[in-house]
């Protein structure tokens, strides 16, 4: 995989992140702070599509994992993921009541995009890889950098996104999950930023060294 194509990914993954957020404030008026849940869908909605399509070219094993089988490994890993996000948020003290069950389901879908639905579509069920990735945090190639640096970035980005909510501020911002969506799209877009730096760099280094 040569350094262009590969560096495309994430710029359209960013794209298609600022789409969401266009259509969100200039087509339907509505923003993270307004309308959380509202604004959580119209993002997954339109990257899942995208992220999904773009990873599964990346597919490990492509002679005997077809692009499609890969498109769907990514489609079914997004519920799954979900489910288990919102199972170790609702752990760590995300409310459960009936007015924020759908708000901690799209954020657990946006989170399962960022950070378990790239490794789904390349990876499969190899063990070996998720745990390098994920429990090593050991990238080796390029693909392995556009999964796991936005991954953790999304993860860490909510993290620290989560440390205002207990503080007596009384903001609106600080209500679940809109402080930790900021984070989390924050953190994500940052580490897909330092991604595509690394790709340009090693392959202007790749280029210098054919010379």
């Amino acid at each position: 995989m040569g350094a262009a194509d590969s560096s495309v990914t994430p710029l359209i993954c960013g794209l298609g992140l600022a789409v969401s957020f266009w259509l969100a404030h200039n087509l339907l008026s509505i923003t993270l702070l307004s309308h959380p849940s509202h604004t959580l869908r119209l993002i997954w909605v339109i990257e899942c599509p995208i992220v999904i399509l773009l990873y599964s070219r990346y597919r490990q094993n492509s002679q005997q994992c077809s692009y499609l089988k890969a498109v769907g490994r990514g489609i079914l890993a997004l519920p799954l993921g979900a489910l288990v996000i919102a199972l170790g948020a609702i752990a760590l003290g995300a409310p459960v009541s009936n007015q924020y069950l759908p708000k901690t389901i799209n954020w657990s879908l946006m989170m399962s995009l960022f950070a378990v639905v790239p490794a789904a579509s390349v990876f499969g069920s190899s063990w070996t890889d998720w745990q390098r990735i994920f429990g090593y945090t050991k990238p080796v190639g390029p693909i392995d950098f556009m999964i796991c640096l936005p991954a953790h970035g999304a993860v860490i980005g909510a993290w620290f996104g989560a440390w205002p909510m207990p503080l007596d501020w009384e903001r609106p911002w600080q209500e679940w999950p809109i402080c930790v969506s900021y984070g989390a799209i924050a953190g994500y877009v940052l580490a897909m930023v330092a991604s595509l730096g690394f790709l340009v760099v090693r392959g202007t280094i790749q280029h210098t060294k054919r010379d």
